[in-house]
């Protein structure tokens, strides 16, 4: 017999499940790798990186309007509505403006506090995602409110400096399954 720990640690252990738990249970911050999951689909991205990047956007800007469902089959429906973080880098800053574009169209910009926020790295994008985490961790620890983070990107470095900062992780795979 299997016991609930067992069970518990076979779930934690799958990223697209944990990825869902930690979200479904907790208000959150979805901070995206954008290059990451643009990689993770091969719809060209590597001939127009700025393209793909506001392709993705809009596509979380629809994700953000319409949240998450929490179970498959609630009585009443529960949805949640995380805030998003995404982060550009390289070429694909181009795309900041065409996002931000998307959020005016949607109206998601009258959002008291804004549920979309798009930060274009100077340097490297894994430490801009690495400063975006350490904000709201600390924004976390002061508050106390519950408030989480989770990195969806696949690269393992920057899984384990969000990790040590208290961040959950998860794979592409998750985000590309809701959107």
């Amino acid at each position: 017999m299997t016991s609930a720990y067992a069970w518990a640690k076979i779930i934690w252990s799958v990223p697209n499940v944990r990825g869902w738990l930690h979200i479904a249970h907790v208000p959150a911050t979805v901070v995206v790798d954008v290059a990451n999951v643009m990689g993770a689909r091969a719809d060209g991205w590597w001939r127009d990186r700025a393209g793909a990047a506001a392709r993705l956007g809009r596509e979380v800007v629809a994700l953000a309007g319409r949240g998450i469902d929490q179970d498959q089959d609630p009585d009443p429906p529960v949805r949640s509505f995380p805030s998003y973080v995404l982060v550009l880098e390289g070429q694909a800053r181009a795309a900041a403006a065409p996002i931000e574009a998307a959020l005016v169209e949607s109206e998601m910009i009258d959002y008291v506090p804004p549920r979309i926020r798009v930060v274009s790295a100077a340097g490297s994008g894994d430490d801009a995602i690495v400063g975006v985490v350490a904000e709201i961790v600390e924004n976390f620890n002061a508050a106390a409110d519950g408030a989480s983070c989770l990195i969806v990107t696949a690269d393992r470095e920057l899984r384990r400096r969000c990790a040590a900062l208290g961040a959950a992780t998860t794979g592409p795979g998750w985000l590309l399954g809701l959107l």
